[in-house]
């Protein structure tokens, strides 16, 4: 979808009209994990689909980590508890939709298909950025022209879809921020192209929490101040929005007017990697949290070594206890920790305080614990 087929911008002053000097394109890959297991899996083709925790017909625990556009039709989202997606799903079955399908997730699967897609933007960029296992920013203003760069971005979609038969949402646009913007516009199998002459004009009628970093909180902070579109952010001056927002507010000042000078990173630098276990039921017995723990650290070290890393020197441990109060604990060695159990060892001695009077004085049972490495060798 072109922008200029979006209504007339709503500030009318004077524009830069010589030759874009950069161009930045957004690869964003459509339901990741859910769209994988379609692709591998004929029989769940068209089907409703959520990969996450296992709902245990509607006593489950943990979160969506991905649900289809199917299930998505249902009001099922990333990051949902899986409690609610189950009763949601439930709910569309009892009105004739078919049954939504949940499914465990294989993320080796997931991380082997990404390292191929990656494969082949890089192949066909000279920049590259890798921002997670199914999105890359690529800097494509060596082409000379929004006509070249979208020739260019067409043809890496294409043969995304050719190799791995998956469907990515494309947008380009003069920065980062407004390349993002755009891929999230027409999803999915979308392709957004923004020129620098338009961006105003494209982001005027969008709610702002299509701005990347505007969450719940902040939306409903911004609906108090009678903002609920970019279009209405842009009309605050940036002292009233430093003055209610502090730093973030100069950020939403410029990203209100699509600015962002942030370059393309070549290399897609991994800054940690963990994971978290949710309990069947709420826990007390400090040798299950223990064991568990154990456990979680062993798979995310296993985890490591399979991303060709020898170690890590940070160790961060998360308990969440019964009440959903979630606490972070986190240590970082002198010497680059290069076995399991050097990292298990760590990662326990920070979790007993949350099993005694220490850092748990109520003696709350504890719903999820998990672990992350960071300082990556």
């Amino acid at each position: 979808m072109l922008a200029d087929q979006l209504p007339l911008p709503y500030n009318e002053h004077k524009r830069n009209t010589s030759m874009q000097k950069r161009i930045v394109a957004h690869f964003d890959m459509d339901a990741f994990f859910a769209a994988i297991e379609e692709r591998d899996n004929p029989r769940f083709r068209g089907m409703p689909i959520v990969v996450g925790a296992d709902p245990q017909r509607g006593s489950g625990r943990g979160v969506v980590s991905t649900a289809n556009y199917a299930a998505r039709a249902f009001g099922i989202g990333s990051a949902m508890p899986i409690t609610r997606a189950w009763k949601l799903a439930q709910l569309a079955q009892q009105r004739g939709e078919p049954a939504t399908i949940f499914l465990p997730g294989s993320w080796r699967r997931y991380n082997e298909s990404s390292d191929r897609i990656m494969a082949i933007v890089k192949k066909l960029t000279p920049m590259m950025q890798q921002r997670s296992v199914d999105e890359a920013y690529a800097d494509i203003s060596h082409v000379g022209s929004t006509e070249a760069a979208t020739a260019l971005a067409r043809k890496i979609k294409e043969e995304i879809a050719a190799t791995e038969k998956l469907t990515c949402s494309v947008g380009i646009g003069p920065n980062k921020l407004v390349a993002k913007i755009a891929s999230d516009f027409d999803k999915p199998d979308g392709f957004t192209i923004v020129d620098e002459s338009a961006v105003e004009q494209f982001l005027a009628p969008l709610p702002v929490r299509a701005i990347p970093g505007i969450g719940p909180k902040t939306e409903e902070r911004l609906k108090e101040i009678g903002v609920a579109t970019i279009k209405d952010l842009y009309r605050q001056s940036e002292n009233d929005l430093i003055e209610k927002f502090g730093s973030w507010g100069e950020e939403l000042y410029r990203k209100a007017r699509g600015l962002d000078d942030r370059p393309v990173m070549e290399e897609y630098v991994r800054k940690s990697i963990g994971e978290q276990q949710t309990f069947p039921k709420d826990v007390s017995d400090a040798g299950v949290v223990i064991q568990t723990m154990s456990e979680v650290v062993r798979s995310v070290f296993s985890l490591l070594q399979d991303k060709g890393y020898t170690g890590a020197r940070t160790v961060v441990i998360t308990v969440r206890f019964h009440d959903f109060e979630t606490i972070s604990s986190m240590h970082t060695v002198k010497e680059t920790m290069v076995d399991s159990l050097t990292v298990e060892r760590e990662a326990i001695r920070l979790l007993l305080p949350f099993l005694d009077m220490r850092r748990n004085p109520k003696k709350k049972p504890l719903r999820l614990v998990g672990v992350r490495l960071e300082k990556l060798e």
